[in-house]
């Protein structure tokens, strides 16, 4: 049974999604017509409402309108909402989907240092298999954005030494205060940490340290394959500091105490990465949250009450494509208040 299911997913993301939709999509829709626009149609109505129901509205509108059929029956409207709704989805992959957004974030804390004000700090996660194009515009990007420092949070496509041509890329990022990052649940980790550290990028390994007075920042292991302490991470930091944890599960803010840190930076979600109008219902599932939607992406916060951002990420695993979960780079401004 499990390999009678299995077949056909890993045929399809073999494929691609996308174009396993539209490979069905146009296959239903031309049968629809045809079977509209024949001489003898079916005696059996109920296969072509069928046929209709399952994305073949298309084919049917314009197979009425080529046998001047009534249109505007309930059957036909509904097969084309039915239809429409996933070209729609579609057409929003195939386009903004795939074209990173820069979001800019002003925070505020009153725990931030008053002389840091307007410092500038850019997170990247999820890289996946990002082209190394697309990385290279991202750091011509943010080189132009004026950063001060910069954090990975993990998730790169390991495969072949993929991430070792992405971390290149992105040591190409000018900073003031350098690069540094956590491994994710794709990572090898000690691979990744040997290619970041070729490239003077910091690991950050259940540690952390301060980058300016007053201002601290730590670093947790991937929660799924290793063994994550926040406490460990932030021991270093001062009570007066400005402590931001960096942590690939957003997950991790829930189920360990996170008092005294100030803001959580995490990824992971993929913004839902499928997502019905950006409703992201596959994170129902709880294979990748146990949290539902609270850790979708941007804002939420730990069980502390801490504010916990989750990043949608910026590229896409494998064949899986990004529907309505746009890929973006955010990039924080903070002040004291």
């Amino acid at each position: 049974m499990h390999i009678i299911i299995g077949l056909p997913i890993l045929v399809i993301f073999a494929i691609g999604v996308i174009e396993s939709f539209l490979i069905f999509f146009l296959l239903v829709n031309s049968l629809a017509f045809l079977l509209h626009t024949a001489k003898k149609r079916p005696a059996n109505r109920k296969k072509l409402l069928l046929l209709t129901l399952a994305c073949g509205g298309l084919g049917t509108f314009f197979g009425r309108v080529f046998t001047k059929q009534r249109l505007l029956s309930p059957v036909v409207l509904i097969g084309l909402v039915i239809a429409i709704i996933p070209m729609v989805h579609v057409a929003h992959s195939l386009t903004l989907d795939r074209i990173i957004r820069y979001v800019e974030i002003e925070f505020r804390s009153p725990n931030w240092p008053a002389g840091l004000d307007g410092y500038r700090i850019a997170f990247i996660t999820d890289a996946h298999v990002i082209p190394h194009q697309a990385m290279a515009d991202v750091a011509a990007e943010l080189t132009r954005r004026n950063i001060d420092l910069l954090l990975l949070g993990g998730d790169f496509a390991m495969g072949e030494g993929f991430y070792q041509g992405t971390i290149r890329e992105i040591a190409k990022i000018a900073t003031t205060d350098g690069i540094f990052g956590v491994d994710g649940n794709h990572d090898i980790y000690h691979l990744l940490f040997a290619a970041m550290e070729n490239h003077s990028i910091t690991p950050l390994d259940n540690s952390g340290l301060h980058i300016r007075e007053g201002f601290f920042l730590a670093g947790v292991q991937d929660m799924w394959n290793r063994n994550p302490n926040v406490a460990a991470a932030t021991q270093g930091a001062k009570d007066s500091d400005f402590t931001l944890l960096l942590s690939h599960n957003p997950d991790i803010s829930m189920q360990q105490p996170t008092a005294g840190i100030d803001l959580i930076l995490s990824g992971h979600s993929h913004a839902g990465q499928i997502t019905l109008f950006g409703w992201p219902m596959y994170l129902l599932r709880g294979s990748i949250t146990s949290y539902g939607t609270r850790f979708v992406s941007g804002f939420a916060h730990s069980a502390d009450g801490v504010p916990v951002f989750t990043s949608s990420g910026i590229g896409v695993y494998y064949n899986v494509p990004r529907i309505f979960a746009r890929p973006e780079v955010v990039v924080f401004s903070m002040f004291r208040g």
